[in-house]
């Protein structure tokens, strides 16, 4: 690729990436006010999260097989295609059913983020290609920074429409810069999509899912839960099957089973449940009215600005850690992330009483999940075919999605635990007692990190 247009293509590359995420995201500070406008409880507001996750969960693998195909171009623009469908049905003023129909369509589009990735590994030179995707990494979490604050202001001056039709305007230019920006995939690719492998993952993980976010159905129907979950288990196990006789699997799961790539996996998985959990935490601990004896009782907007220090300091540690990288391995890169997040966890366990010191936190959160999301990728593509990249980084992204949901249910569940009958809101130790939590996971995905250090490497695959 000459140079003008690489320079053209990066921009585009981590534009798209940011545009989804922010998308995806806009549902977390309009639950509110989606509840009041369409006269529904907060219970099924509270799908306009979950069903873009769900959406983005089960597409996400087929659009990454897709995106190491031949038709990548297509795929990438059909997808926004059906974002800005989305998009369009999120603001026209149609009944509750039709907006988590577009909420769907739209988390549909965070599939897109590892067919970026796969943009940037086939199209840009190994060097500059590493760093893009790092950042496109990043960008893929930060992008929640930088919805919600916008989102919440749009909501408070113009209502629900108003903060969804932001996301109509930036799908729309997002699927613009694809059309003019995105190259073919190199010759020589397979289209063949293991469908039968498809559906069943779909099934497995919209019922992980599910699980993650319904609390109520563990605490009021732990049979059914737990049965529900030994369904999901033994779908997994049958997918894993599939897989491993189809010809053309969905996700090559003799691939994922290579130690690197497994290792890296959990990290993610155990660690995308700390870094959603503080994240919870911290925005929740915001909002929390002064009556209570703690909080700050901000409002949906102000409580935004609290996550400036967490986008921004994201996007620095997704800037300099590629270059650290060159001194330090990625793996020790992961360890030493983890270790920042759960340096956030201790200052949100013992400093918390002024609004200062929840932006600090926020601050070292946004830093140690910036680092941590750059260092990622590298460790996987490290033994990864550059054929495999979109579906390898897919995997990836749907093991950050499951641990991010329990994260935010594990929240859910320790707050509940420590709030007094009669009372709608926690004491002020239960956020303690998660913090602590938090530390301890942390503590599990630095110590796996550093088990990936000590292993040697294997080399790269072409």
């Amino acid at each position: 690729m000459a140079r003008s247009e690489a320079r053209l293509l990066v921009p585009a590359l981590v534009f798209i990436a940011l545009v989804v995420a922010a998308v995806a995201s806009l549902g977390t500070p309009l639950i509110t006010s989606v509840a009041t406008s369409f006269h529904v409880s907060l219970g099924s507001a509270q799908w306009t999260l979950t069903v873009p996750l769900l959406s983005g969960s089960v597409a996400t693998p087929v659009l990454g097989r897709l995106g190491a195909g031949p038709h990548r171009r297509a795929t990438i623009l059909a997808t926004l295609a059906v974002v800005v469908a989305g998009s369009a049905l999120t603001v026209l003023p149609l009944p509750f059913g039709w907006l988590l129909v577009g909420r769907a369509a739209q988390g549909v589009g965070l599939g897109l983020t590892a067919l970026m990735m796969g943009v940037a590994r086939d199209h840009l030179p190994e060097e500059r290609g590493a760093a893009v995707i790092a950042l496109i990494s990043v960008v893929s979490i930060i992008g929640a920074g930088v919805g919600y604050p916008l989102a919440a202001l749009l909501a408070e001056l113009g209502g629900v429409r108003a903060a969804y039709g932001l996301g109509l305007v930036i799908t729309a230019a997002a699927l613009l810069t694809a059309w003019r920006s995105m190259p073919e995939a190199p010759e020589g690719r397979s289209a063949d999509v293991d469908m039968a492998g498809a559906v069943v993952l779909a099934a497995a993980l919209l019922l992980v899912l599910f699980l993650a976010g319904e609390r109520n159905l563990w605490s009021r129907h732990l049979t059914v839960a737990a049965g529900l979950a030994v369904v999901a288990v033994v779908l997994l196990c049958v997918w894993a099957g599939i897989e491993l006789r189809s010809t053309t699997p969905l996700v090559d799961v003799r691939a994922v089973r290579h130690p690197a790539v497994a290792g890296a996996n959990l990290a993610t998985f155990v660690g995308g449940i700390g870094m959603y959990l503080l994240l919870t935490l911290i925005t929740r601990y915001a909002q929390t009215p002064h009556g209570t004896g703690y909080g700050f009782g901000l409002t949906t907007f102000v409580a935004g600005l609290v996550l400036i220090p967490f986008s921004a300091l994201g996007f620095v540690a997704g800037k300099v850690t590629p270059r650290v990288r060159t001194r330090i391995a990625g793996p020790l890169l992961l360890a030493g992330s983890a270790v920042v997040v759960g340096g956030g966890f201790a200052l949100f366990a013992v400093a918390r009483s002024d609004l200062a010191e929840l932006f600090v936190a926020m601050g070292v959160l946004g830093f140690g999940v910036g680092g941590f999301s750059a260092a990622m990728p590298d460790v996987i593509l490290a033994v990864t075919p550059k054929s495999e990249t979109s579906s390898a980084m897919s995997v990836n992204y749907v093991v950050r999605t499951v641990g991010y949901s329990l994260g935010s249910a594990a929240g859910g569940l320790i707050l509940t635990a420590g709030t007094g009958p009669g009372h709608l809101f926690p004491d002020d130790g239960a956020y303690t007692t998660a913090a602590l939590v938090g530390i301890g996971v942390m503590a599990i995905t630095t110590l796996t990190s550093l088990a990936l250090a000590l292993r040697r490497p294997s080399g790269t695959n072409p």
